[in-house]
């Protein structure tokens, strides 16, 4: 009962965020997933749950998509895939949890400092393979999504629904790559459609929020999050073993 309570918890949670903000959901669930699965059932978990609120979302906000951005986003993304899965193949869980909470770190200091980048094709690139690389290592591409278009000061909607459209093909490429390589599992495809009216409950709650939601709360929303999960990751890395 509470494993069932805890799963449910992380998968409404990052679901309202995911929808709400377009990036939230691996952010809060792999980490979080990591206390009930194995990393590679994590990662796959949270990639088809990701994937599922990407195809439902993207018909109602591709209006908002930068096009252009987004490709360049793929096409950075099919060089970090291959990558990605190297480093996930020599990884050990602990060594797993400890690098997610420092990039978590990293990334709530920069954003506070107010890290700011102009954007040009270059970065566009690197941004979509370094996304790429962290997909399929540690199933997490929004921290460098979320800096760099922070960074460029980007505006809310068109982050949301950019990094949606992009998680469509970044996740799938990626279920598919590590599914043919290190293969798939009852528990995850089971806790996977377990979870799919949890899913759907928090994006009807995520809707909600994000009409609520202005710039300012949004960015201070961003820095709780980050910085509150990359503590705990941190903590459990180090005194959990």
């Amino acid at each position: 009962m509470v494993t069932a309570f805890i799963f449910i918890s992380i998968i409404l949670i990052a679901s309202v965020l995911q929808t709400s903000t377009g990036f939230g959901f691996s952010i809060m669930a792999t980490p979080f997933l990591l206390m009930l699965y194995l990393p590679y059932e994590a990662i796959q978990i949270n990639i088809i749950l990701s994937l599922i609120i990407s195809v439902a979302l993207i018909w109602k906000i591709k209006q908002d998509i930068d096009f252009i951005l987004l490709k360049r986003f793929i096409l950075g993304s099919i060089a970090g895939v291959p990558f990605g899965i190297l480093i996930f193949a020599s990884m050990d869980i602990e060594a797993f949890k400890l690098v997610v909470s420092i990039l978590l770190l990293l990334l709530t200091l920069l954003l506070i400092l107010q890290f700011r980048v102009n954007e040009t094709p270059f970065r566009d690139y690197l941004v979509g393979g370094i996304s790429g690389l962290l997909t399929t290592s540690i199933g997490m591409p929004g921290p460098p999504l979320l800096l760099y278009l922070t960074g460029t000061e980007t505006k809310k909607a068109k982050l949301r629904a950019t990094t949606l459209a992009f998680y469509l093909f970044i996740y799938f490429v990626s279920l598919l790559t590590l599914v043919a390589i290190v293969g798939t599992n009852k528990t995850i495809l089971f806790a996977s459609m377990s979870a799919v009216h949890i899913v759907l409950i928090g994006m009807f709650l995520g809707q909600k929020f994000y009409k609520r939601i202005n710039q300012s709360t949004f960015r201070i929303f961003t820095y709780i999050l980050l910085s509150s999960t990359g503590v705990y990751l941190f903590l459990n890395s180090i005194f959990g073993k």
